[in-house]
Order: structure tokens, then sequence, then C-alpha cells
């Protein structure tokens, strides 16, 4: 029987969504299976009071690649909104990043030399590598720094103390002595005006698309539906954890239609305290200027992943680094024997900021379809 499509793409999320529409651009029939009810993958917004919600946690679009924000931009239109969270410490407000409006507001400090003055005294040096992500973080910023705006957003994070998290996760903490609020020093930066759906609808006009569909409840069967298969799943599922399984932290998400326009003024706050459940609190209208009645603010929460959740980011310690390694030889195999080609951050076991995983699946499209 001979195939029905060039390619199966496993996900609707960015990675899958643009290698389909590399391929269909080409002429190849493409089939995308959704597990979910609806397109986007972790990228999708609703419309909610005439909100577009960020139903999965805040997603900024933020690049120094032309190629790719010219990409984006040349299938819907991005705003030019400024990433600049605040941080909420036991009620207490500061700017991030940690920046000459942050430190006077830590010490009253108004000059970059008073800055930096305080902060070298209140760093401890060690005469040997610091052993965790504390060690790391006192040794770069002091004590201020880290009880205020640090540990307790890290430990909600990773549910884990931070003396028994790896001190390379915070190998450096980016320290600006300019009272500048913008987050991100990218070039290009923004938000779709009308939400990351009319982004992924672009992308996928003209493919063939199956909601509701879990591809690894019939692995074979729907692979013999095409040539050849994308995946942009969880890898250690896709082998069906022979190797063991890879772990992730996962998030929930409560959403809250208030009856006021605006209710924090900012587009994200981080709680950095330990008491407060929630990592985030993010009221969507902001990222597009909205001038509803109305708002939508969502509280974030970090959780341990569970099979059944959605896993969000991998846990990128040895022991898993090592784990991945192997089934990324698996995964290379698999590739030579059978064509499966894999993309993505779950596929890759990697944290993929959005344009890394759209110049990720540009540069896979065209190694396959331009030969």
């Amino acid at each position: 029987m001979s195939s029905s499509y060039d390619y199966l793409i496993v996900g609707s999320g960015l990675s899958g969504a643009v290698f389909a529409h590399e391929a269909t651009k080409r002429g190849k029939r493409c089939l995308v299976l959704e597990k979910r009810p609806h397109l986007g993958g972790n990228v999708y917004t609703e419309m909610r009071e005439g909100i577009a919600v960020h139903c999965y946690g805040a997603h900024i679009f933020h690049t120094d690649n032309e190629r790719v924000w010219g990409y984006v931009n040349s299938l819907t239109e991005f705003n030019r909104y400024i990433n600049s969270p605040v941080a909420n410490f036991e009620g207490a407000l500061f700017n991030l990043p940690f920046n000459m409006n942050t430190f006077y507001a830590l010490w009253g400090t108004k000059t970059p030399a008073e800055a930096k003055a305080k902060l070298e005294s209140q760093r401890v040096h060690y005469d040997r590598e610091p052993a965790n992500l504390k060690e790391q973080a006192l040794s770069l910023v002091g004590h201020d720094i880290y009880e205020k705006l640090i540990r307790g957003y890290t430990e909600k994070q990773w549910n884990r103390p931070c003396t028994e998290l790896p001190a390379f996760i915070i190998k450096r903490l980016p320290l600006r002595f300019t009272f500048d609020n913008n987050y991100f020093t990218s070039r290009f930066q923004g938000i779709p005006s009308l939400g990351y759906t009319t982004l992924i609808a672009k992308l996928l006009s003209g493919t063939e698309i199956r909601l509701d569909t879990d591809f690894l409840t019939d692995k074979q069967g729907f692979k013999a539906l095409a040539k050849k298969a994308v995946y942009t799943g969880m890898i250690d599922a896709y082998f069906e954890y022979a190797l063991g399984q890879l772990h992730y932290r996962s998030l929930r998400f409560e959403h809250e239609v208030l009856d006021e326009e605006n209710h924090q003024g900012v587009g994200v706050v981080n709680y950095t305290d330990a008491q407060t459940p929630y990592t985030r609190s993010i009221e969507h209208k902001h990222f597009v200027y909205g001038t509803q009645p109305k708002t939508v603010v969502t509280k974030e929460y970090s959780l341990e992943w569970q099979p059944g959740m959605e896993p969000y980011y991998p846990v990128n310690d040895a022991a898993n680094q090592a784990l991945y390694g192997r089934y990324a030889e698996a995964a290379k195999a698999e590739t030579r024997d059978r064509g499966t080609i894999f993309l993505g951050r779950l596929a890759k076991y990697a944290y993929y900021d959005m344009d890394q995983a759209i110049l990720a699946s540009l540069e896979a499209a065209e190694k396959e379809l331009d030969l």
C-alpha cells in the first residue's frame, strides 16, 4: 500500500508548524497530528474578553536573527512590545533584569560606581568553584539579591533547595549598570498583535490536521500513512522509555477574568518570595496595549512533571544529560534507518527560545527538502 502523505508531522507547535509550512510550499503533502484539542502547542493563544490570552504562559518573541524576524513578520504582524517584568518580594517591587533601578530600590545607590561597590561588598569569594546554585549566586551578586530576588523564585521553580541545584543553572546573571528595564538585549522583540494562533494558522494553511490525536497510541499505524515522519514530542516517550525516563518540569495555570481595566500595570510579575505559591502573574492585555474594560490574569505554578502532564522544560543535570545522550544515539539510528526527523525542545531535550525552534526547523526543512 502506498503512503498517502509525504510527511507525517507530530505536533503543531512552532517546530512542527514551520516544517509543515516549508514542506507544503514545496508541493509536499503533509499530515499534522496534534494530541491537544487545539493547534499551536505551548504558544497557543485564545481570545477572552477581546484579549489574546497566552494559555501556556507568557511568550515574548525576541531574536537577533534578521532572517527569523523577517520570516514571522511575513506571516502576521508583530508589535513592538518590550518585556520589562517586575519582581514582587513580600510586597516590595523591584525592576528586572538587575539594573540601576533594582539597585536603587535595594540600597539607594544612585550611580554605577556606587552600585558596583555595593555589589562587590556583598559578593562571597570562594577559594574553589561554587558547589551549588546558592554559592554561585552569592559569588555573583551577594546576599541581598540572592535572598530577595533569586532564592524563593528558583526553589519554587525547581522544587529543590538552591543548595541541591547545580551551579551551572545560573552560570551568569545579567547585571546592567543603566536605568534600562528591557529584559532582553535582542535586536528584535515583539508579540503578534492578533495572538500566536494567527501565526500557527498561517504556517499550517493548506496542511491537513488531526486534533485530539495521540501519535504514540499507534506509532506504527500512523507512520505507515506517510513516507517520512517528523517528531516533535518527548524523545524518551518515542522510544517507549526503553532506556529510562527523562525528568521534566511542568506548569499549571489559573486564568481569571477580572472586572477591572488594569490589574498589575505590567505584563509579567515574578513572585520571588517563598510564601507566594505561584511563580508568576501574567496580565495578557499589556502584551498588545489593550484597552478593554476587563482584564485576564494568569497565575503560573511550577510542578514536578508526572506522566499525563505537559512537559515544559528539561532538568538538565548530569544524569539526565547522560541519559539523553543515549536517546540521541537511538534517534540518529532511527533517522538513518527510517528517515524519522527529530525536531524541537522535547525531541532534543533542550530549552529552546522561539526563534531557536523556528531556525532549527527552517534549517532541517532546507536540508531535507532542498536536495
